[in-house]
């Protein structure tokens, strides 16, 4: 009987021992994957400041005593400086930008027997509000369209009649895209439409001026 009492407990403790060893024995890790790695996007939000030039064509007419009979060609170049802020949401990005420019777009027509008009744009600035997505991978591509406030000035003048000059408002409408090419740089190109409306002119006449712009830019954001 003291054999088998003996027998049973010796068999007790190995089972518990057994137990025990299986509890200390940590189960293997099951493998993990790591997570997709994803392009932070582009922040647009901010100042920025920059230059623009490019060139233009269009047409200008003249009307009253001096008159061209309809509208003549002018064309030209410009350059000045940019200016502007961003708010992005998501990938929309919202805008506000100006710019100043120098200008030499220029045209002529005969507006009377033995006599020639010209109309001359000698600068030209715009406050334009912007609107943009977000595009590309990582979202440093940003078509965008754009319009508001133009204002310039321009200079009408007449053989032997002398000239008019005169600062002018009207409006500008077009767009364009802009992209970030390194760091805080980002560089653009867009088309605008320019309206100044009607000027003084010699004679007691009028002008009116009107052109397209194709524009490059190169701006740096804060």
């Amino acid at each position: 009987m003291k054999r088998i009492v003996i027998a049973a407990a010796l068999a007790v403790v190995s089972i518990s021992v057994a137990n025990a060893a299986d509890l200390g024995r940590r189960p293997a890790a099951m493998p993990t994957k790591a997570p997709a790695y994803v392009t932070p996007l582009y922040n647009w939000t901010g100042l920025y400041a920059g230059l623009n030039g490019g060139g233009a064509w269009g047409n200008s007419s003249v009307s009253g005593p001096l008159s061209t009979g309809g509208n003549f060609r002018n064309s030209g170049g410009f350059i000045g400086g940019t200016l502007g802020y961003n708010h992005q949401i998501n990938q929309a990005v919202l805008g506000l930008e100006t710019d100043l420019d120098w200008s030499n777009i220029k045209g002529s027509s005969a507006c009377a027997v033995g006599v020639s008009c010209e109309v001359k744009n000698t600068w030209l600035g715009t406050l334009r509000g912007r609107v943009g997505y977000a595009m590309g991978a990582s979202g440093t591509i940003l078509p965008y369209f754009t319009g508001g406030l133009a204002y310039g000035g321009v200079k009408t003048s007449a053989d032997g009649l002398g000239s008019t000059s005169s600062t002018k408002a009207g409006w500008t409408l077009g767009g364009g895209v802009e992209a970030a090419i390194s760091g805080p740089w980002t560089a653009k190109i867009e088309y605008l439409y320019v309206d100044l409306q009607n000027t003084g002119a010699p004679a007691g006449s009028t002008s009116r001026f009107r052109t397209n712009e194709v524009r490059g830019g190169i701006n740096y954001r804060f």
